[in-house]
């Protein structure tokens, strides 16, 4: 009667962690292939969603645990599901990356096969078909002149005539103007040459007369009659 009566405590906690999360034993099937990139990506998109499920499924069961006699026993019972579930999830997601490794090595082995094809062909196209060597500019002709007819002179003559002619035109009244300053200088300078010049002759015309007065004799006084001299 004992052992019935324990047999019924222990069977609800087994069967607790019976439920957690989907079956998982040593003898699972292999992980599945992946065969592209799509699949790949929706594999470790899945692998995501699973792995919170499993963290979910797992919090509520230990909550459950806690409730039972045996406690440890079930909890020891849902942290192993939740291992083994998770060590499915993990090699899904090992093999889906490792597949998307390989991919990016094989497309960037495949680019540089290709690379070094082309380079190897256009070396070969090269080496059939040389390419003259560019000329110097210095040994490059020099363009001959073009002809220049007589109209044509004439006209670039007469061009140049009407610059010219233009511009006397558009210098006329400047130079106007300096040959009236000229001649007004030229006058100023005439007036002040001959105030200087009647300047010096009336101081010459002083002088004259100081030094004629100096040579001339002293007048005698004159004696009056009946005096002695």
């Amino acid at each position: 009667m004992k052992n019935l009566i324990w047999l019924a405590l222990l069977l609800p906690g087994v069967t607790l962690a019976q439920d957690i999360g989907a079956p998982a034993t040593p003898d699972a099937a292999r992980t599945p292939e992946t065969h592209s990139i799509e699949q790949a990506d929706a594999r470790l998109l899945q692998v995501k969603k699973d792995r919170e499920a499993v963290e979910a499924e797992f919090s509520t069961s230990e909550a459950l645990c806690y409730e039972k006699f045996f406690v440890n026993a079930c909890l020891d019972k849902a942290k192993e599901q939740r291992r083994m579930r998770l060590a499915e999830l993990r090699s899904v997601e090992v093999e889906a990356s490792h597949f998307k490794r390989l991919n990016v090595v094989e497309v960037r082995d495949r680019e540089l096969e290709d690379r070094a094809q082309k380079d190897a062909a256009e070396a070969a196209f090269n080496a059939a078909n040389p390419k003259p060597p560019k000329a110097s500019p210095a040994a490059r002709p020099l363009p001959k002149p073009a002809a220049v007819s007589v109209e044509q002179r004439q006209a670039e003559h007469d061009a140049r005539e009407r610059a010219r002619l233009a511009r006397e035109a558009a210098d006329a009244p400047k130079h106007a103007a300096q040959a009236v300053e000229f001649e007004r200088k030229k006058a100023e300078s005439e007036k002040r040459q001959a105030e200087i010049k009647a300047k010096l002759a009336e101081k010459e015309e002083k002088r004259k007369r100081r030094a004629e007065s100096a040579q001339k004799p002293e007048a005698k006084p004159e004696t009056q009659p009946g005096s002695k001299p």
